[in-house]
Protein backbone atom coordinates (compact mmCIF):
# COMPACT_ATOMS: atom_id res chain seq x y z
CA UNK A 1 0.00 0.00 0.00
CA UNK A 2 1.07 3.51 -0.88
CA UNK A 3 0.02 6.58 2.04
CA UNK A 4 -0.19 9.52 1.36
CA UNK A 5 0.22 12.01 4.61
CA UNK A 6 -0.03 15.57 5.31
CA UNK A 7 -0.32 18.60 8.19
CA UNK A 8 -2.78 21.14 7.27
CA UNK A 9 -4.04 24.65 9.20
CA UNK A 10 -1.75 25.84 12.09
CA UNK A 11 1.04 23.39 13.48
CA UNK A 12 1.33 22.04 16.56
CA UNK A 13 3.42 20.21 18.98
CA UNK A 14 3.09 16.46 18.40
CA UNK A 15 2.52 16.71 14.23
CA UNK A 16 6.35 15.31 13.61
CA UNK A 17 5.71 12.65 16.44
CA UNK A 18 2.49 11.26 14.63
CA UNK A 19 4.07 11.91 11.21
CA UNK A 20 6.92 9.15 12.40
CA UNK A 21 4.27 6.48 13.76
CA UNK A 22 2.22 6.58 10.57
CA UNK A 23 5.92 6.21 8.77
CA UNK A 24 7.55 3.38 11.07
CA UNK A 25 4.09 1.35 11.20
CA UNK A 26 3.72 1.36 7.57
CA UNK A 27 7.34 0.23 7.20
CA UNK A 28 7.03 -2.59 8.74
CA UNK A 29 4.10 -3.68 6.96
CA UNK A 30 6.07 -3.34 3.68
CA UNK A 31 4.33 -0.20 2.82
CA UNK A 32 5.58 2.88 0.98
CA UNK A 33 5.05 6.43 2.79
CA UNK A 34 4.71 9.98 0.81
CA UNK A 35 4.57 13.02 2.30
CA UNK A 36 2.27 15.59 0.85
CA UNK A 37 4.11 19.17 1.65
CA UNK A 38 2.37 22.09 2.63
CA UNK A 39 -0.77 20.66 3.44
CA UNK A 40 -3.95 20.79 0.76
CA UNK A 41 -1.89 22.67 -1.34
CA UNK A 42 0.07 19.91 -2.66
CA UNK A 43 -2.75 17.51 -4.47
CA UNK A 44 -3.87 21.17 -5.72
CA UNK A 45 -0.38 22.42 -7.05
CA UNK A 46 1.16 19.30 -7.77
CA UNK A 47 1.22 19.02 -11.82
CA UNK A 48 1.12 15.45 -13.28
CA UNK A 49 2.58 16.67 -16.40
CA UNK A 50 5.55 17.96 -15.07
CA UNK A 51 7.60 15.40 -12.70
CA UNK A 52 10.00 18.68 -11.61
CA UNK A 53 6.95 19.78 -9.28
CA UNK A 54 7.26 16.41 -7.15
CA UNK A 55 10.48 18.17 -5.53
CA UNK A 56 8.55 21.56 -4.32
CA UNK A 57 5.53 19.05 -3.11
CA UNK A 58 6.19 15.64 -2.35
CA UNK A 59 8.69 14.15 0.30
CA UNK A 60 9.35 10.50 0.34
CA UNK A 61 9.15 9.60 3.87
CA UNK A 62 11.91 6.44 5.20
CA UNK A 63 13.01 5.32 8.20
CA UNK A 64 16.14 7.92 8.40
CA UNK A 65 13.74 10.64 7.13
CA UNK A 66 11.63 10.33 10.18
CA UNK A 67 14.30 9.09 12.67
CA UNK A 68 14.63 11.84 14.90
CA UNK A 69 12.07 14.37 13.97
CA UNK A 70 9.87 13.84 16.97
CA UNK A 71 12.26 15.69 18.94
CA UNK A 72 11.29 19.02 17.73
CA UNK A 73 7.95 21.06 17.33
CA UNK A 74 6.40 22.25 13.67
CA UNK A 75 5.94 19.57 10.94
CA UNK A 76 8.76 18.78 8.63
CA UNK A 77 6.03 18.69 5.93
CA UNK A 78 4.99 22.50 6.61
CA UNK A 79 1.29 23.38 5.93
CA UNK A 80 -0.67 25.82 4.76
CA UNK A 81 -4.87 26.78 5.14
CA UNK A 82 -5.19 26.11 1.58
CA UNK A 83 -8.91 24.49 0.38
CA UNK A 84 -8.66 22.86 -2.97
CA UNK A 85 -12.68 22.90 -2.95
CA UNK A 86 -13.16 26.16 -2.69
CA UNK A 87 -10.32 28.16 -4.42
CA UNK A 88 -10.39 32.07 -5.08
CA UNK A 89 -9.57 32.08 -8.84
CA UNK A 90 -6.04 34.00 -8.81
CA UNK A 91 -5.32 31.09 -6.34
CA UNK A 92 -5.96 28.57 -8.88
CA UNK A 93 -2.51 26.96 -10.06
CA UNK A 94 -1.39 28.51 -13.97
CA UNK A 95 -1.51 24.82 -15.33
CA UNK A 96 -5.18 24.38 -14.64
CA UNK A 97 -7.78 25.21 -16.47
CA UNK A 98 -10.46 26.91 -14.29
CA UNK A 99 -13.17 26.88 -17.16
CA UNK A 100 -13.13 23.46 -16.85
CA UNK A 101 -14.12 23.13 -12.70
CA UNK A 102 -17.18 23.80 -11.13
CA UNK A 103 -17.79 27.14 -9.73
CA UNK A 104 -19.24 27.80 -6.19
CA UNK A 105 -21.90 30.21 -4.99
CA UNK A 106 -19.16 32.39 -3.86
CA UNK A 107 -17.04 32.86 -7.08
CA UNK A 108 -14.51 30.07 -5.94
CA UNK A 109 -13.49 26.94 -7.83
CA UNK A 110 -13.93 23.41 -6.65
CA UNK A 111 -10.75 21.86 -8.09
CA UNK A 112 -11.66 18.86 -6.40
CA UNK A 113 -11.98 17.15 -9.44
CA UNK A 114 -7.63 17.77 -10.21
CA UNK A 115 -6.91 16.31 -6.56
CA UNK A 116 -8.59 13.05 -7.35
CA UNK A 117 -6.53 13.50 -10.39
CA UNK A 118 -3.18 14.18 -9.30
CA UNK A 119 -3.66 10.78 -6.03
CA UNK A 120 -4.66 8.80 -9.11
CA UNK A 121 -1.60 10.14 -10.70
CA UNK A 122 0.49 9.52 -7.68
CA UNK A 123 -0.98 5.78 -6.99
CA UNK A 124 -1.75 7.02 -3.35
CA UNK A 125 -4.24 4.27 -1.66
CA UNK A 126 -4.74 6.26 1.44
CA UNK A 127 -4.59 9.55 2.71
CA UNK A 128 -3.60 10.41 6.51
CA UNK A 129 -4.06 13.83 6.86
CA UNK A 130 -3.54 15.35 10.31
CA UNK A 131 -5.35 18.69 11.07
CA UNK A 132 -8.48 20.94 12.69
CA UNK A 133 -11.69 20.92 11.77
CA UNK A 134 -10.81 22.84 8.63
CA UNK A 135 -8.42 20.43 7.28
CA UNK A 136 -10.69 17.26 8.01
CA UNK A 137 -13.43 18.60 6.41
CA UNK A 138 -11.85 18.85 2.96
CA UNK A 139 -10.65 15.08 4.45
CA UNK A 140 -14.03 14.19 4.31
CA UNK A 141 -15.27 15.52 1.18
CA UNK A 142 -12.76 13.11 -0.37
CA UNK A 143 -13.81 10.18 1.55
CA UNK A 144 -17.29 10.79 0.34
CA UNK A 145 -15.58 10.64 -3.20
CA UNK A 146 -14.47 7.67 -2.69
CA UNK A 147 -10.74 7.80 -1.14
CA UNK A 148 -9.66 5.76 1.30
CA UNK A 149 -9.26 8.41 4.25
CA UNK A 150 -7.74 8.08 8.36
CA UNK A 151 -8.02 11.48 9.67
CA UNK A 152 -6.08 12.55 12.76
CA UNK A 153 -6.99 15.22 14.88
CA UNK A 154 -4.99 18.44 16.11
CA UNK A 155 -5.61 21.74 17.52
CA UNK A 156 -4.35 23.34 20.23
CA UNK A 157 -7.72 24.61 21.09
CA UNK A 158 -9.03 20.95 21.20
CA UNK A 159 -12.23 22.24 19.76
CA UNK A 160 -12.29 19.18 16.92
CA UNK A 161 -16.19 17.80 17.29
CA UNK A 162 -16.19 13.78 17.88
CA UNK A 163 -13.08 13.43 19.92
CA UNK A 164 -12.59 14.47 23.55
CA UNK A 165 -8.22 15.13 22.35
CA UNK A 166 -6.45 16.79 20.08
CA UNK A 167 -2.59 17.02 19.48
CA UNK A 168 -1.47 19.85 20.16
CA UNK A 169 -3.34 20.78 23.66
CA UNK A 170 -1.51 19.74 26.48
CA UNK A 171 1.32 21.37 24.94
CA UNK A 172 -0.48 24.27 24.76
CA UNK A 173 -1.82 23.99 28.34
CA UNK A 174 1.43 23.47 29.73
CA UNK A 175 3.58 26.10 27.87
CA UNK A 176 0.62 29.01 28.47
CA UNK A 177 0.91 27.99 32.39
CA UNK A 178 4.67 28.28 32.17
CA UNK A 179 4.39 31.56 30.93
CA UNK A 180 1.74 33.45 33.03
CA UNK A 181 3.31 32.13 36.15
CA UNK A 182 6.19 33.82 34.93
CA UNK A 183 4.15 37.20 34.15
CA UNK A 184 3.70 37.45 37.55
CA UNK A 185 7.29 38.62 38.32
CA UNK A 186 6.80 41.92 36.04
CA UNK A 187 3.26 42.44 36.91
CA UNK A 188 4.09 42.07 41.16
CA UNK A 189 6.99 44.32 41.06
CA UNK A 190 5.27 46.76 39.43
CA UNK A 191 1.81 46.30 40.85
CA UNK A 192 -0.46 46.17 38.24
CA UNK A 193 -2.92 44.29 36.20
CA UNK A 194 -2.03 42.04 33.63
CA UNK A 195 -4.24 41.03 30.81
CA UNK A 196 -2.71 37.51 29.17
CA UNK A 197 -4.22 36.64 25.53
CA UNK A 198 -4.31 33.36 24.30
CA UNK A 199 -5.20 31.43 21.19
CA UNK A 200 -8.83 30.06 21.00
CA UNK A 201 -11.23 31.60 18.39
CA UNK A 202 -14.59 29.95 19.17
CA UNK A 203 -13.51 27.33 22.30
CA UNK A 204 -12.44 29.19 25.09
CA UNK A 205 -11.14 25.56 26.44
CA UNK A 206 -7.29 26.64 26.04
CA UNK A 207 -7.65 29.71 28.26
CA UNK A 208 -10.14 28.20 31.37
CA UNK A 209 -7.46 25.07 31.19
CA UNK A 210 -4.46 27.26 31.53
CA UNK A 211 -5.97 30.20 33.29
CA UNK A 212 -7.14 27.08 35.95
CA UNK A 213 -4.02 25.75 36.35
CA UNK A 214 -1.81 29.29 36.45
CA UNK A 215 -4.57 29.78 39.61
CA UNK A 216 -5.43 33.33 37.35
CA UNK A 217 -7.78 35.65 39.14
CA UNK A 218 -10.22 36.12 35.93
CA UNK A 219 -10.40 34.03 32.94
CA UNK A 220 -12.47 35.47 29.93
CA UNK A 221 -13.83 33.20 27.07
CA UNK A 222 -15.53 33.29 24.10
CA UNK A 223 -18.87 31.09 25.23
CA UNK A 224 -19.68 33.80 27.78
CA UNK A 225 -19.67 37.95 27.07
CA UNK A 226 -17.96 40.07 29.04
CA UNK A 227 -19.02 42.72 31.32
CA UNK A 228 -16.56 45.14 31.91
CA UNK A 229 -17.39 47.54 34.57
CA UNK A 230 -17.97 44.21 36.00
CA UNK A 231 -15.01 42.64 35.40
CA UNK A 232 -12.77 45.80 36.64
CA UNK A 233 -14.58 45.57 39.65
CA UNK A 234 -13.56 42.11 40.25
CA UNK A 235 -9.68 42.38 39.28
CA UNK A 236 -9.50 45.84 41.44
CA UNK A 237 -10.57 43.60 43.85
CA UNK A 238 -8.54 40.69 42.99
CA UNK A 239 -5.35 43.11 43.43
CA UNK A 240 -6.16 44.91 46.88
CA UNK A 241 -6.53 41.34 47.97
CA UNK A 242 -2.94 40.17 46.85
CA UNK A 243 -0.25 40.97 49.16
CA UNK A 244 1.70 41.77 46.34
CA UNK A 245 -0.92 44.11 44.87
CA UNK A 246 -1.05 42.88 41.27
CA UNK A 247 -3.90 40.75 39.38
CA UNK A 248 -3.59 38.56 36.41
CA UNK A 249 -6.60 38.02 33.72
CA UNK A 250 -6.42 35.26 30.94
CA UNK A 251 -8.30 36.14 27.87
CA UNK A 252 -8.93 33.94 24.64
CA UNK A 253 -8.53 35.46 21.79
CA UNK A 254 -11.91 34.96 20.54
CA UNK A 255 -13.70 36.82 23.89
CA UNK A 256 -16.29 39.32 23.34
CA UNK A 257 -16.87 42.71 25.67
CA UNK A 258 -20.57 43.21 25.54
CA UNK A 259 -21.58 45.88 23.00
CA UNK A 260 -19.20 44.76 20.73
CA UNK A 261 -18.09 41.65 18.84
CA UNK A 262 -14.70 39.62 17.85
CA UNK A 263 -11.62 41.16 16.81
CA UNK A 264 -10.85 40.51 13.65
CA UNK A 265 -8.11 41.68 10.54
CA UNK A 266 -7.17 40.91 7.63
CA UNK A 267 -8.63 38.47 4.45
CA UNK A 268 -10.70 35.18 5.13
CA UNK A 269 -8.61 32.04 4.63
CA UNK A 270 -10.00 29.36 2.67
CA UNK A 271 -12.17 28.25 5.46
CA UNK A 272 -13.97 31.42 5.75
CA UNK A 273 -11.73 32.78 9.01
CA UNK A 274 -10.07 36.13 9.29
CA UNK A 275 -7.33 36.31 11.76
CA UNK A 276 -7.83 36.69 15.10
CA UNK A 277 -6.32 38.82 17.95
CA UNK A 278 -6.34 42.21 19.89
CA UNK A 279 -8.55 41.77 22.41
CA UNK A 280 -6.90 41.40 25.37
CA UNK A 281 -5.08 44.99 24.74
CA UNK A 282 -8.38 46.17 24.23
CA UNK A 283 -9.43 44.99 27.44
CA UNK A 284 -6.27 46.47 29.08
CA UNK A 285 -7.22 49.84 27.98
CA UNK A 286 -10.87 49.87 29.33
CA UNK A 287 -9.88 48.08 32.65
CA UNK A 288 -6.84 51.12 32.74
CA UNK A 289 -9.65 53.27 32.25
CA UNK A 290 -12.07 52.24 34.99
CA UNK A 291 -9.58 50.93 37.40
CA UNK A 292 -6.80 53.61 37.04
CA UNK A 293 -4.13 50.90 37.41
CA UNK A 294 -1.52 50.43 34.56
CA UNK A 295 -2.08 47.45 32.76
CA UNK A 296 0.72 44.45 31.66
CA UNK A 297 -0.58 43.40 28.05
CA UNK A 298 0.79 39.93 26.74
CA UNK A 299 -0.07 37.81 23.38
CA UNK A 300 1.53 34.63 24.13
CA UNK A 301 0.41 34.15 20.31
CA UNK A 302 2.63 31.88 18.94
CA UNK A 303 4.85 31.10 21.87
CA UNK A 304 2.08 28.90 22.73
CA UNK A 305 2.76 26.57 19.90
CA UNK A 306 6.40 26.74 19.84
CA UNK A 307 9.60 24.01 20.74
CA UNK A 308 8.84 20.47 21.09
CA UNK A 309 6.05 18.28 22.49
CA UNK A 310 5.05 17.20 26.14
CA UNK A 311 4.99 13.93 26.93
CA UNK A 312 1.24 13.48 26.58
CA UNK A 313 1.49 14.90 23.07
CA UNK A 314 4.04 12.63 21.98
CA UNK A 315 2.11 9.73 23.42
CA UNK A 316 -1.23 10.72 21.71
CA UNK A 317 0.24 11.26 18.17
CA UNK A 318 2.55 8.42 18.38
CA UNK A 319 -0.83 6.52 19.09
CA UNK A 320 -3.06 8.00 16.96
CA UNK A 321 -0.47 7.39 13.93
CA UNK A 322 0.00 3.78 14.59
CA UNK A 323 -3.98 3.04 15.02
CA UNK A 324 -4.36 5.12 11.58
CA UNK A 325 -2.25 2.32 9.61
CA UNK A 326 -3.69 -0.35 11.87
CA UNK A 327 -7.17 0.30 11.03
CA UNK A 328 -6.07 0.81 7.04
CA UNK A 329 -4.58 -3.03 7.33
CA UNK A 330 -7.62 -4.44 8.93
CA UNK A 331 -9.35 -2.95 5.38
CA UNK A 332 -11.34 0.44 7.42
CA UNK A 333 -11.76 3.84 5.73
CA UNK A 334 -13.61 7.02 6.21
CA UNK A 335 -13.06 7.28 10.31
CA UNK A 336 -11.40 9.42 12.31
CA UNK A 337 -8.67 9.17 15.14
CA UNK A 338 -10.49 10.08 18.74
CA UNK A 339 -10.62 9.67 22.16
CA UNK A 340 -13.84 9.08 23.64
CA UNK A 341 -13.86 8.34 28.11
CA UNK A 342 -10.65 8.01 28.38
CA UNK A 343 -10.50 5.13 25.56
CA UNK A 344 -8.89 5.44 21.74
CA UNK A 345 -11.82 4.83 19.30
CA UNK A 346 -12.87 6.36 16.17
CA UNK A 347 -15.94 8.07 14.80
CA UNK A 348 -16.57 8.65 11.23
CA UNK A 349 -14.60 10.95 9.16
CA UNK A 350 -17.07 13.68 8.76
CA UNK A 351 -17.87 13.66 12.36
CA UNK A 352 -15.68 16.60 12.55
CA UNK A 353 -18.33 18.59 10.73
CA UNK A 354 -21.31 17.41 12.64
CA UNK A 355 -21.28 20.08 15.29
CA UNK A 356 -19.27 22.42 17.19
CA UNK A 357 -17.29 21.35 20.39
CA UNK A 358 -17.27 24.80 23.13
CA UNK A 359 -16.50 24.67 26.67
CA UNK A 360 -19.22 23.28 29.28
CA UNK A 361 -20.08 26.19 30.72
CA UNK A 362 -22.50 25.36 33.15
CA UNK A 363 -20.30 22.56 34.27
CA UNK A 364 -16.65 24.45 34.24
CA UNK A 365 -17.30 28.07 34.21
CA UNK A 366 -18.67 31.23 36.68
CA UNK A 367 -20.25 33.38 34.36
CA UNK A 368 -21.18 35.72 36.69
CA UNK A 369 -17.55 35.76 38.55
CA UNK A 370 -15.54 34.73 35.44
CA UNK A 371 -13.45 32.10 36.75
CA UNK A 372 -13.42 28.08 35.99
CA UNK A 373 -15.33 26.93 38.42
CA UNK A 374 -15.52 22.99 38.52
CA UNK A 375 -18.57 22.04 39.67
CA UNK A 376 -18.23 18.70 40.62
CA UNK A 377 -14.54 16.89 39.30
CA UNK A 378 -15.68 13.10 39.88
CA UNK A 379 -16.56 11.46 36.73
CA UNK A 380 -14.73 14.15 35.19
CA UNK A 381 -11.93 13.27 32.16
CA UNK A 382 -9.00 13.87 32.85
CA UNK A 383 -8.36 17.61 31.57
CA UNK A 384 -11.97 18.09 33.25
CA UNK A 385 -13.17 19.55 29.74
Amino acid sequence: MHIGILTGGGDVPGLNPCIKAVTRQALRLGWRVTGLRKGWAAPLSFNPDDPASSQEWLLPLDANVVRTIDRSGGTILHTSRTNPGKVKAADVPAFIDASKFPVNKDGTIDCTRHVLKVLEHLKIDALVPIGGDDTLSYAARLSREGVRVMSVPKTMDNDVFGTDYCIGFSTAVSRSVEFITALRTPTGSHERIAVIELFGRNSGETALISGFLADADRVAIPECIIDIDRLAGQIVADRAANPSNYALIVVSEGAIIEGGSVIERGEADAYGHRKLGGIGEIIGEELKQRTGVNIVSQSLAYLMRAGGPDALDRMVAASYGAMAVQLLADGEQGKMMAIRDGNYTTVPSDTCIQGERRVDVGALYDTQEYRPQIANVRGKPMFLY
